[in-house]
C-alpha cells in the first residue's frame, strides 16, 4: 500500500481544514516545501497536493507553489482541488504533476472525464468525496444526490484506475478512518482504491493495508505527531508488528 502524506494549499502556505470547513483553518507551514523536505526524509515516495483556493473557485491559484513543490522534489505528486478544464489538466502536468485528480469535474461533466481519461490515461484520477453517502462537489460545499458506489461504477466504466475517496465526516477529526466503507468498495471494484480523511493511527493503516485498500492519505495525524510518517510506510509496505 502506498502512503500519501498530504498538503492542503492556501495562500501558498501548507494548512488543515477541520471537517472541510474553510472557517476553521489551521496554517502548518508558511512554506510548503519544508514539509515536503521531512516527508522526503522520512521515507515518503508520493505526495497528495490539495487546492483548496482552486476546489472553491476553479482557478490554480496555487499554480506557482506546486510547480516549485515539483521542482524542488522527486516525490510522485498527485493534485486535486478546481481540475473542471483540459487546459488545466494540461496546466498541472506541464507544472510537474504527475497525476491530477478530477473531483466536482468527475460528477458534473463525465464527457469531460472520459475525455482526460482517453488522454491521459493513468494521469487521471478521480475523487469521491463522500457527505453521509453522498457525492459532495465545490469544495465539499454542496452535496448531490449520488450515492459514492453508484458515482464509482460510472468512473470505472469511463476507465479510471485511480479514486481517491475521502468521508468528509471523519476529515482532519482525528476520529479514526472509515474501514467498512474502504473494506466494502476495495472489494466491489477492481480501481485502485485510496483512502482519505480520519486516518489517524498507526492501526488504522495497517488495516487499510490489510482490506486491501491501494493507497492511504495521511494529513492531520502527520502534523499533530499522532503517526509517525516513517512507521506508517513501514507498515504500508509489510511489516506487522506496531
Amino acid at each position: 500500500m502506498k502512503i500519501f502524506p498530504a498538503i492542503d494549499l492556501f495562500g501558498g502556505q501548507a494548512v488543515r481544514l477541520y471537517k472541510g470547513d474553510y472557517d476553521r483553518m489551521t496554517v502548518y507551514d508558511p512554506e510548503p516545501l519544508n514539509t515536503v523536505r521531512k516527508f522526503e526524509a522520512a521515507g515518503a515516495k508520493y505526495l497528495h497536493l490539495v487546492d483548496l483556493e482552486g476546489a472553491k473557485t476553479g482557478q490554480t491559484t496555487n499554480l506557482p507553489t506546486i510547480e516549485k513543490l515539483a521542482a524542488g522534489t522527486g516525490l510522485f505528486i498527485e493534485v486535486g482541488g478546481g481540475i473542471r478544464t483540459m487546459d488545466t489538466v494540461r496546466r498541472y502536468l506541464e507544472a510537474g504533476a504527475s497525476r491530477v485528480i478530477l473531483g466536482t469535474a468527475a460528477v458534473t461533466d463525465p464527457d469531460f472525464t472520459a475525455e482526460a481519461v482517453a488522454r491521459y490515461g493513468e494521469q487521471i484520477a478521480v475523487g469521491a468525496d463522500l457527505k453521509d453517502g453522498k457525492v459532495a462537489i465545490k469544495g465539499w460545499l454542496e452535496t448531490t444526490g449520488q450515492t459514492g458506489e453508484a458515482f464509482l461504477e460510472k468512473m470505472q466504466a469511463l476507465g479510471v484506475r485511480t479514486v481517491i475517496c475521502t468521508d468528509i465526516a471523519r476529515d482532519g477529526a482525528m476520529e479514526g478512518t472509515n474501514r467498512a466503507l474502504y473494506k466494502a468498495l476495495a472489494e466491489k471494484f477492481s480501481m485502485d482504491i485510496i483512502a482519505s480523511g480520519g486516518v489517524s493511527t498507526l492501526e488504522d493503516v495497517k488495516a487499510l493495508r490489510d482490506l486491501g485498500a491501494a493507497g492511504a492519505i495521511i494529513g492531520k495525524a502527520y502534523y499533530t505527531g499522532a503517526i509517525d510518517l516513517a512507521e506508517a510506510i513501514r507498515l504500508a509496505e509489510g511489516a506487522n508488528e506496531i
